[in-house]
């Protein structure tokens, strides 16, 4: 038998501080870049019924037993699924499961990092207003100039790491909890200052019609599958954020009422992101289904033309870098805590360690974009290489074990203690959790595969 690490781990102080770091974690750039644009791509509200289902049936379940898993083993991914498979009486390697989702943290924050660093280059561009008096062309230059300029983009990806690391080095209390009670609620306000200009826009129920008036002519098995892949990567599931962070929940809370609040937060961002956007593309005759483009090509066009641009332009960035932060802080977590457990080191070493190689990663995801673009595998650089492992392998296959183990291997009597559900939500869970998730989650995973 494999000895497991065991360790004194601190605690989240409250519900409160808990829920504010996973939904930090679950809302990031997916919720304020990606949901706008791919529900711009599949018809809107039609869409988002559709997503809002899928998150019910397929995120909330994860979660709950990703979470579960997490406090259960109360120890870094790797050692609590080693802890885990050996209590169930199960095969040790399950503590791989931990390793996808670790390694996969690791890789996604080399190149959220990068994107992250974007979102602070436009702060600077939009308080110094690069978009006013601006074309479409000027636009599409002004990032093309950002992504052949390694040196930019190695300045702000440097910032943005160190940002990260001076939080995670401070610990769970005091540096996880810290930020996210002053994060979060930033982010918050800021996204609500954005939809209250956005209802001065001309164009406010146009774009709240195209949210929330579904179109079911608009909806194929594409855009199902769609939905279902972006409720399952939008609450940070598979990459060992969820884990480490239920590893610090105490015992006396519950993981089923705090996951529903969590999955809620998330989607409330998601929604008024896009109560934000759409009446600002409509007010600007832009183009509503312009794919990853719409934030950093399409909406800084609007924000030069309209009046207050500057000031909701510079607001809007910074959205967009507070979400990138609080996804980040977690992304690291898990790679430190396995250092700290199983090597003994102290948190600052760890940190140092781990940050390094994801700031060096993240140089060479940089020249992907420029000095080294003419080199690819499989069609692909470096990003859309490390995107596509990521996002559409990695994590879909995580999620697809966590569900297996949480429902097939871990024992009833386990899972049922530590959820401490009413039995007849217990059996909904597992129901879900044996058979609907799974089966989603086998979906996914066959359709970014190619198989249909």
């Amino acid at each position: 038998m494999i000895n497991t690490p065991k360790t004194t781990h601190s605690e989240w102080s409250s519900r409160f501080a808990f829920i504010l770091a996973a939904t930090g974690s679950a809302v990031g750039l997916g919720n304020i870049w990606k949901f706008p644009y791919i529900t711009g791509q599949n018809g809107g509200g039609a869409f988002v019924l559709v997503y809002l289902g899928c998150v019910l049936a397929l995120g909330i379940p994860i979660m709950i037993a990703e979470i579960m898993l997490g406090r259960r083993g109360h120890l870094s991914p790797v050692n609590s699924m080693q802890s885990l498979a050996i209590e169930a009486g199960a095969d040790s390697r399950w503590r791989y499961l931990g390793w996808l989702g670790m390694i996969a943290g690791f890789l996604i924050l080399a190149y959220y990092s990068v994107i992250a660093g974007w979102s602070m280059a436009y702060i600077s561009k939009a308080f110094f207003g690069s978009f006013f008096s601006s074309d479409a062309s000027d636009i599409k230059n002004l990032f093309d100039d950002l992504m052949q300029s390694p040196i930019q983009q190695i300045f702000w990806h440097t910032v943005f790491m160190l940002i990260t690391l001076q939080v995670v080095m401070r610990g769970v209390k005091g540096g996880l909890e810290k930020a996210v009670q002053l994060l979060m609620p930033a982010l918050f306000f800021i996204l609500l200052i954005l939809v209250g200009y956005a209802m001065t826009s001309g164009a406010y129920n146009e774009g709240i019609k195209f949210l929330f008036s579904p179109d079911f002519s608009k909806i194929n098995a594409n855009a199902v599958l769609t939905a279902m892949g972006h409720a399952f990567f939008t609450l940070s599931l598979g990459m060992g954020s969820i884990m480490v962070y239920g590893s610090y929940l105490p015992k006396h809370i519950s993981i089923a009422k705090t996951t529903f609040v969590i999955a809620g937060a998330d989607t409330i961002v998601a929604l008024l992101a896009g109560i934000a956007i759409f009446p600002l593309v409509f007010a600007n005759q832009l183009e509503v289904g312009s794919g990853p483009g719409l934030i950093f090509q399409t909406l800084p066009l609007a924000f030069g033309k309209m009046g207050g641009g500057w000031l909701f332009g510079v607001l809007f960035f910074v959205l967009l870098f507070l979400a990138a932060l609080t996804s980040s802080i977690s992304l690291i977590e898990p790679t430190i805590a396995w250092l700290e457990e199983s090597h003994q080191w102290d948190r600052k070493k760890a940190c140092i360690w781990a940050g390094s190689g994801c700031w060096l990663l993240g140089i060479a995801v940089v020249f992907s974009f420029n000095i080294w673009s003419g080199h690819k595998l499989f069609d692909k650089n470096l990003f859309e290489l490390l995107d596509y492992l990521t996002a559409n392998l990695m994590l879909p296959l995580g999620g697809l074990a966590i569900a297996w183990f949480a429902g097939r291997i871990m024992k009833t009597r386990d899972s049922a203690q530590e959820l401490e559900m009413p039995e007849s939500d217990y059996k909904i869970w597992q129901f879900l959790i044996q058979y609907v998730s799974p089966a989603a989650v086998f979906l996914v995973f066959l359709h970014v595969l190619g198989v249909f």
